[in-house]
């Protein structure tokens, strides 16, 4: 079976056989020069659509008024885009006009040079990975680690506002410094990012913050006033210490919960309840609609919130069954990591009081010993204290105060008979 580079120089090797100039294209140079591996691979070529279908025999159109098919092979997929320039961008998104070009007209038109660069595959005289052709000093940015717009960095930025955010994804993940010229140039349009589609916007911040370079891409984007439109709220500098406690496989809402303390505590350390509270009941429902927000995104940055909450208002005064109910929710790693960057002594108290609840013989999140059918079979009628006594029995069971299903059956038994709660 191929591999993805392998198909892509095919495909190159066949569209120069029928005549046609051909590259890769974007970020998979980019990437290769830089020794990473691209996850996918693009192809730039003089061909046009209806030049590009009869080459290859699986063709999905997806863009045929851009110039952009995807050939595919296997699970490969590859797009290959025709040679193009591009003006009017009315909607601050798609041109309103395209026209198929050369080589040099398609380096100009993208965001920054880094990304402009092609490699060809097949001219392996100098260097085995192909020759690369600069059109827009793509190179020595690459060497200087410099995000640099293409050409005059207003007029890129107000094409696709988005832009700005990618620049700040890249910058942050490669490790790469923002040229000035283009960094004021993004602080100027940031608020212009507040018409951008919250869908587009959410999914840029989705790539930022499930990276390992979370922090870094979230100080930039603090630095350049991207903050504010990106959440939709006031921009404001943060320490940004909770969201650099988290660890590199954090999920997403998890990460934009410990931004988002970080944010409410922008003065200083320690967590206060009133933040969290006012956070907890405006955040989540504003957030999804700002970032178009999963159900599950929501939920984990609700819960990420509440649990934060819950740590910060008095762990030690909870009884055992309701430290370890805390303990054993899913949130709870991601809630004890934003603790831990704003009050560290307290998160290695709570991470300790967990260790020794771990080790109890019950455990921190044991088999309830008794469910519901077990009642019904016993005679009971489902109510509303079925609930109430099912939890009785489990906090019992947490506590080590009973230990076999005859035991919870029994207190279950009391609860619903006098209300006790055992």
């Amino acid at each position: 079976m191929s591999t993805p580079r392998e198909f892509a120089t095919r495909i190159v090797a066949r569209l120069r056989d029928a005549g046609h100039v051909a590259y890769f294209a974007g970020g998979c140079v980019r990437d290769e020069l830089l020794g990473l591996s691209p996850k996918d691979y693009d192809v730039a070529t003089s061909a046009t659509p209806d030049e590009v279908r009869p080459l290859f025999r699986r063709v999905n159109e997806v863009g045929v008024s851009f110039g952009v098919m995807l050939v595919r092979e296997q699970d490969i997929t590859v797009e290959v885009a025709t040679f193009r320039e591009e003006s009017g961008y009315s909607d601050s998104r798609r041109p309103d006009e395209v026209r198929f070009s050369d080589a040099n007209a398609d380096a100009k038109r993208r965001d920054y040079t880094i990304n402009a660069l092609f490699l060809d595959p097949l001219d392996t005289r100098d260097d085995p990975r192909g020759r690369v052709l600069d059109l827009v000093g793509g190179l020595d940015d690459l060497n200087r680690k410099v995000i640099r717009a293409v050409g005059d960095p207003d007029a890129r930025l107000s094409e696709d506002h988005l832009r700005a955010l990618r620049g700040v994804r890249l910058a942050a993940r490669l490790g790469f410094t923002i040229e000035p010229a283009t960094g004021e140039a993004i602080s100027r349009h940031a608020t212009q990012l507040a018409g951008v589609s919250r869908e587009r916007v959410g999914d840029e911040l989705r790539k930022m913050l499930t990276h390992p370079t979370r922090a870094a891409a979230a100080e930039l984007l603090q630095r350049l006033r991207l903050d504010g439109p990106t959440l939709d709220e006031s921009s404001r500098p943060a320490h940004l210490s909770s969201l650099r406690a988290m660890p590199g496989d954090a999920p997403f809402g998890a990460c934009l919960g410990a931004w988002v303390v970080d944010r409410v505590h922008a003065s200083g350390q320690g967590l206060d309840a009133l933040a969290l509270d006012r956070a907890l009941a405006q955040t989540p429902s504003r957030l999804r609609a700002a970032l178009c927000l999963s159900n599950d995104e929501r939920d984990c940055l609700r819960d990420t919130l509440a649990l934060t909450r819950e740590i910060a208002e008095g762990w030690a005064a909870r009884s055992v069954a309701g430290r370890k109910r805390l303990a054993s929710r899913q949130a709870f790693t991601g809630a004890l990591c934003v603790v831990s960057g704003r009050d560290g002594a307290l998160a290695a108290t709570v991470l300790a009081d967990v260790a020794a609840l771990a080790a109890t013989p019950s455990g921190l999140a044991p088999t309830p010993l008794t469910t519901g059918d077990d009642l019904v079979e016993r005679g009971f009628q489902p109510g509303p204290r079925f609930k109430q006594a099912l939890e009785a029995a489990y906090d019992a069971q947490l506590e080590g105060r009973i230990r076999t299903r005859e035991e919870a059956i029994d207190l279950c038994a009391r609860v619903l008979a006098t209300g006790e709660h055992g």
